[in-house]
């Protein structure tokens, strides 16, 4: 892709993809929290898409956004109103520490990486992909699948009042 039309994309999805990633980390609200990640891995889909890979934009809007944030949401509007925000923790100055750290060992790795472009087709396409994830990866996403439809039940079941139970429980 060249002109200036990916460029300006590039650095409006940046914007939006690091502004809604920090309100993630600030926001005290769980529900506004997980309404900045949904727009935080829409951005990613959206880099995806400036790459040239269709398939990974679509299984990131349909995986992330579609499956996890929408369990995660779920969870959170399932369970009882008591622990929906977002308090101070003693973790904060270790979060902070660990947070600079991180920050110091990305900048060293992109200043001493190699970032010369590759030319070379990586032989993979969407077809072998999607062999591949029906054949050998198969057991993998069957047992995601099973965990998360294990977590939705369980966000159910705490979000259950007493009354509800002592329904279930008569009839």
């Amino acid at each position: 892709m060249d002109g200036a039309g990916p460029t300006i994309a590039f650095w409006i999805l940046s914007a939006v993809t690091l502004v809604a990633a920090g309100g993630v980390m600030v926001s005290r609200n769980l529900l506004h929290a997980v309404l900045f990640l949904i727009l935080t891995f829409v951005g990613v889909a959206g880099f995806f898409v400036l790459l040239s890979a269709d398939f990974l934009a679509m299984a990131q809007v349909i995986i992330y956004v579609g499956a996890i944030a929408v369990l995660v949401l779920f969870a959170i509007l399932l369970t009882p109103r008591a622990g929906r925000d977002n308090g101070e923790t003693k973790m904060l100055l270790p979060g902070l520490l660990l947070s600079v750290c991180l920050a110091a060992v990305f900048l060293f790795v992109i200043q001493d990486a190699n970032w010369s472009e590759v030319s070379a087709d990586p032989g993979l396409g969407a077809a072998q992909l999607g062999e591949a994830l029906l054949t050998t990866w198969v057991l993998p996403f069957e047992i995601a699948s099973v965990l998360l439809t294990a977590a939705l039940v369980g966000a159910i079941m705490l979000a259950r009042s007493p009354q509800e139970e002592a329904e279930d429980a008569l009839a």
